[in-house]
């Protein structure tokens, strides 16, 4: 049975492969596993899952990183999310099955958090807007992927499962000089950043922390991806 994963940053691919993609791409890394490289948000990830689905993916898997919500997440922490909600308030299951044999392969490694990863269908860079989410919401944390992946998966009766780890905890506004890089995929552009940075160089410190905040997100889930053949079976 072929799984298909849905990434959407560069960062989050490189997790799972050296293979240098483009965003839309949808390949093989694996005989049983596909990988698709959406893009940020959801109608990228609705494409993308569509894509999987047609190329014979019979389970879903959105795997990256998300923002805290909850004070009690941190960078590097892992959340297998139990329910996605959409910015409409619609609500989604994960698969249950599949989601406590992940626990059970995992909890000995890191510590797990489930709960309810709320959609954005913008980045959310501002401290009190993340707050604000938490207290509207109950979710403890947020992508702009996942949501759209299980709607999906919803309507063509597949399993699917949230993989995320944290990369800005909720106490972290994101440096400006993200916000201004930011092209329409949702991808920095390094030249936006370096032109930003030379003219707002007391942004670098914030900039550096948010670097470790991914490294740390990645470094959790480059631990999962070693375990992809066992996660895969249930």
């Amino acid at each position: 049975m072929t799984i298909g994963i849905l990434v959407a940053l560069p960062e989050e691919l490189s997790t799972l492969t050296r293979l240098k993609l483009v965003q839309g791409d949808c390949v093989r890394i694996a005989d049983n596993i596909l990988l698709a490289f959406a893009g940020a948000g959801p109608v990228n990830a609705e494409r993308a899952t569509r894509l999987l689905i047609a190329k014979g993916a019979k389970k879903l898997i959105s795997w990256g990183c998300a923002a805290a919500l909850s004070p009690q997440l941190k960078p590097g922490d892992l959340m297998l999310a139990e329910q996605l909600l959409s910015e409409q308030q619609q609500v989604f299951d994960t698969d249950p099955r599949w989601r406590k044999r992940l626990h059970e392969l995992l909890d000995k490694q890191f510590p797990i958090s489930n709960g309810k990863l709320a959609e954005s269908s913008h980045i959310v860079s501002n401290s009190s807007d993340k707050h604000k989410l938490y207290r509207q919401t109950g979710a403890i944390a947020l992508d702009m992927e996942s949501c759209a992946m299980a709607k999906i998966a919803e309507q063509s009766n597949l399993p699917c499962l949230a993989i995320r780890t944290i990369a800005d905890p909720v106490s972290m506004s994101l440096p400006q000089a993200v916000t201004q890089a930011l092209n329409g995929q949702g991808q920095v552009e390094t030249s936006k950043l370096l032109r930003f940075l030379a003219t707002h160089p007391w942004e670098a410190p914030s900039l550096i922390k948010l670097g470790l905040h991914f490294h740390a997100a990645q470094k959790t889930l480059k631990i999962i991806a070693k375990q992809l053949n066992e996660i895969i079976v249930f």
